[in-house]
């Protein structure tokens, strides 16, 4: 294993609306779409530079079309409002699956300090993250 953890599986729940991604390290994150959606890598949600990031809002009901391998580093994700244009690396959708109770969080603060709210939607999407089992020497 490398530096940072791989995917050695990725499928997407389209009726759910959950990408389940699997790491060589034993992790395993069930990330909605709406949270990959307004957490995108691209520069249209994160900006050029520090400050610049736009706030993602009314997103609660975005699916994923497609799913285009990036070389062996990296998955682009095509949403259904259109979005295509960011390129998730294996090392950001593990930060963003280690990171989800911490991000989201802030990102619903963001939301309301900017006077914006999610609809309610009735996927009753739990988030499950499963940490890496330790390796243990000789087994």
């Amino acid at each position: 294993m490398g530096k940072h953890p791989r995917p050695t599986n990725i499928l997407l729940h389209k009726q759910s609306r959950v990408l389940a991604v699997d790491f060589d390290d034993g992790s395993h994150f069930d990330l909605p779409c709406e949270y990959l959606r307004v957490f995108s890598p691209s520069a249209e949600v994160r900006g050029h530079g520090p400050g610049q990031e736009v706030l993602q809002h009314g997103k609660e009901n975005v699916g994923i079309d497609q799913i285009e391998p990036q070389g062996s580093y990296a998955v682009r994700l095509y949403f259904d409002d259109g979005h295509n244009t960011g390129i998730y690396s294996w090392e950001t959708l593990y930060e963003l699956g280690q990171n989800y109770d911490e991000f989201w969080q802030a990102y619903l603060n963001r939301l309301s300090q900017a006077g914006r709210h999610r609809r309610p939607t009735n996927t009753g999407i739990t988030v499950t993250v499963t940490p890496p089992t330790p390796k243990i020497p000789g087994t």
